[in-house]
């Protein structure tokens, strides 16, 4: 038998308990992706389908802490957003949807627009780089912010958690909201970008410098 959301958020605030100016990327990456993974899963999110990348790591790894989640792995991207769909059509419930940066989340789309005009709630969790990492060439990297135009309910565009403060407040309300307005009236599908630097490296591992380009 599952743990009970009381519980579910009570192992949040243990998990998300080291703040302060000594935390390093690594360590607000990991707070952070804990604190909003597991806030939709108290919300009520208990069925997650991931597919595998380098970028959405803390993400992965704060599902797979999770013992309120289900998971399932699907490495195709399009595959994946269409098995979510049919979990959330028999459960009426959101399942979330875990990639990686890059075209990966552009896989998705025709599952959303199927979600958004029959109203299944879905929520995406997208990976992406910092700003620092757009528009310089960097790889795995495009324009995400707000991708599936009007096809969901709603989009939120994030800031990459810093060292020494994961904004842990932020992604425990953004968590409750996104599965309030994905299971509002009408349901829908809702989109939530969310940057990384260095996802799970140590501060001494720095994050490649690339050169502006045209």
């Amino acid at each position: 038998m599952g743990r009970n959301r009381t519980q579910t958020a009570n192992d949040c605030r243990r998990a998300t308990a080291l703040t302060g100016a000594g935390m390093s990327i690594f360590d607000a990456n990991t707070q952070w992706a804990n604190t909003l993974v597991y806030n939709l899963a108290a919300a009520g999110v208990t069925q997650v389908v991931v597919s595998p990348g380098s970028r959405n790591t803390p993400l992965v790894l704060a599902c797979d802490r999770c013992p309120q989640l289900n998971i399932e792995v699907v490495l195709d991207e399009r595959a994946a957003a269409f098995v979510a769909l049919g979990m959330s059509r028999v459960s009426g419930t959101p399942t979330a949807l875990v990639c990686t940066s890059g075209s990966a989340c552009a896989h998705y789309l025709p599952a959303i627009i199927e979600a958004r005009y029959s109203r299944i709630p879905l929520i995406v969790l997208s990976a992406d780089r910092p700003a620092e990492l757009h528009n310089c060439g960097a790889p795995q990297t495009i324009n995400q912010e707000q991708i599936f135009g009007k096809h969901v309910v709603a989009s939120f565009e994030l800031k990459a958690p810093n060292a020494g403060e994961a904004n842990i407040n932020e992604a425990a309300a953004l968590a409750v909201q996104a599965v309030r307005m994905a299971t509002g009236s009408p349901q829908g599908p809702v989109h939530l970008n969310l940057p990384f630097r260095k996802p799970m490296w140590e501060a001494s591992q720095g994050e490649r410098s690339f050169v502006p380009h045209i």
